[in-house]
Parts: structure tokens; sequence; C-alpha cells
């Protein structure tokens, strides 16, 4: 077997150090880190876990001075498994290279990290291990380090089906656009029945795209208004002034901790939606106000053009 070929497969602590070039540096690793986490693109890993190895190296810059035995000097091991823990803690992925980058990213933000080694790998999909390795390095203008672009805090209005098919939608929707805050859009499931399912994972899906066909029904009656589903589009919609309705399937099946609400009980899931987007405000047009809501909330009647 190649060099090329043993490396390829070799633990990243072995690529490092062949990568480590004429000053190389100090190294930590992580290995055989194993955690069970939902994790993958196909419906037959929703709603289970599986086995993910992680293996870790990470290239720190040399200590000057003593290292006197203190911690608080070096970086510690625990910075790496924070990081995955972190990582896997913000929202369900669908791929291992996302994972990957975010996990390199956030060890990165450590000011001894200079480069890092990631290798992740999913053990119960087939009879070997499927898995994917990358490596990033700190450069002097460091993305890392780099002061993060705040993401808008948007306006959440709720519209019933009363408050879409109502004559005075167009001026409230021209007053959201005029608006200085970025606004998003949630809406309800039709007047008509969903189907039913008789079981319970499948009727949640159909409750939810009952949800989304709503939303493009609203997009229809003004084109101003663009169903959107994931969060990267939604930051842009609010960077760029666009009116978004939230299309909620993906953003609710992708949630760490996902919405106690049913996709039935709407108003509430939207404003599960708004805290979850560190919304500022919440207001509900035609719809109750839910029950415990951890944000500024207004409700407003159908029956006039209410300055919203």
């Amino acid at each position: 077997m190649s060099d090329e070929i043993r490396l390829a497969f070799a633990h990243p602590s072995e690529r490092a150090e062949t990568m480590a070039g004429p000053e190389p540096r100090d190294r930590i690793s992580l290995r055989d880190h194993i955690i069970e986490v939902e994790i993958g693109a196909f419906q037959a890993e929703r709603d289970v876990t599986q086995r993910v190895c992680f293996n870790v190296v990470v290239e720190v810059a040399p200590l000057t001075g003593a290292v006197d035995d203190d911690v608080d000097r070096i970086l510690s091991y625990d910075r790496v498994t924070e990081a995955i823990a972190a990582e896997l803690a913000a929202e369900r992925l669908n791929l291992l290279e996302t994972l990957a980058e975010r996990v390199a990213d956030r060890i990165l933000i450590e000011p001894q990290a200079m480069r890092v080694f990631v290798r992740i790998e999913k053990l119960d999909r087939g009879p070997g291990a499927l898995g994917v390795e990358i490596v990033r390095a700190r450069g002097g203008d460091s993305a890392a380090q780099e002061p993060a672009i705040e993401t808008p805090q948007p306006r959440v209005v709720y519209l019933s089906n009363a408050a879409i098919t109502s004559p005075w939608l167009p001026a409230w929707l021209d007053q959201l656009e005029a608006a200085a805050e970025p606004v998003i859009l949630c809406v309800g499931p039709p007047a008509t029945a969903a189907p039913q399912a008789g079981q319970a994972k499948a009727q949640h899906h159909i409750d939810l795209l009952a949800i989304e066909q709503n939303a493009w029904m609203l997009s229809a009656r003004d084109p101003r208004c663009v169903v959107v589903g994931s969060r990267t589009e939604l930051d842009w919609a609010m960077k760029n002034g666009q009116l978004s309705i939230w299309a909620p399937s993906r953003i609710v099946l992708d949630a760490v901790d996902g919405p106690a609400a049913a996709p039935s009980d709407a108003p509430a899931l939207a404003a599960w939606f708004a805290v979850s987007s560190g919304a500022t405000e919440l207001v509900l047009i035609g719809a109750e106000l839910p029950e415990s809501v951890e944000l500024p909330t207004r409700v407003l009647s159908v029956d006039s053009a209410e300055t919203v």
C-alpha cells in the first residue's frame, strides 16, 4: 500500500505530522470520541440516533516560557469536546461535511488553535465507517477572528385565514413593507381539513405541509410575499428587505429542541418561531394570544386596518 493511501485512512494525527512543515507545531488530539446523535439527509435517519465517531487534531501555537503546570495557558481538551457538543446542540444537520466545518470553525476561535484536522464517521450506516475529513487553518486575517455579522431581529406577524382573505390585507402589507425592521409572516393551515394518516409521524409532516400550502396561497395573493423555509434564506431576506412567509417544515423538523406546539396550533407554533428567531415582537391578526409567550405581543382585529 502506498504512503498516500495509508495516510488517507490513518488517524488525523499522522496526517498532521506529515503536513507539519519545517517548523512543526505542538498538537493535541481527541481520538475515537463516539456520540449517539440524530444526523443525516435520508428519511431513514430521521427520528433515530446513530453512533458518530470524532477524531480531532489541533495544532497549537508553541507556548513561550514555562508552562508552570497552568491549565489556563494551554488549549484544554474540553474545548474540543465542547465545540462538538455545541454544534450538535445548535440544530439537526443533514451532512457530516457541515458538522465538520462548524466544529473546525468553533475550535479555530480559540486563540491557541492554528490548524485543525477533523474526521467524522458514521458507524451504523453499513459494514464499515462512512465519513469525511477536513483540514482548516487560521489565516493572518482568519474568519474566526472577524467580528460576527449580527443576524437582524425581525418582527413576526401571524395572519389568520380571516386576515389572509381580509380586504385590509394590502394595507397591512403596505405598512409592513415600509417598516424599518425586517418582517416575517406566519400562517396556519387552510380552512379545509388536511388528510388524516392515522400515524403520528406522518400526520406531523402532513400538517406542516398544509401550513406551507397556505403560505403559497398567500404568496399568490401578493407577489411581495415570498415563501421561505431555511434560516439562511430568511437571514438574506431580512437583510434585503424582503417580505417572507415562513414555510415551517425544514426548521421545525431540523430543530434539536423542537416546538411543543402542534402544527394545528399555528399561533403557538408562530410564537415558538418568533422566540427562536430572536424576534422583537409577535403580532397576531385575527388570532388569540398563545399562552406563555416570552416576547412582546400584540393582537389585532381583522375588521379594520389597524397599525401593524
